[in-house]
């Protein structure tokens, strides 16, 4: 019996629809306003500065890494 594997060329990946893009501006937005709101004590149990927080929350919501979008 012989197997033979053939190499295959991925598939590009299909762009998210719009609503698919709206709903993670959406969330991005709401994740970041989150952030805002947290106390300086919660902020420093995760390692933030307020400084560094309110660059974040500033941020434009196309502005955000590469890692972030699904």
């Amino acid at each position: 019996m012989t197997c033979s594997i053939s190499q295959s060329t991925p598939l590009p990946r299909s762009r998210p629809s719009l609503l698919a893009r709206l709903h993670a501006v959406v969330a991005l937005r709401r994740q970041r306003r989150a952030l805002a709101s947290l106390s300086d004590t919660q902020l420093k149990d995760i390692g933030l500065s307020r400084a560094e927080v309110d660059a974040e929350a500033r941020r434009k919501p196309w502005d955000a890494p590469h890692h972030w979008q699904g």
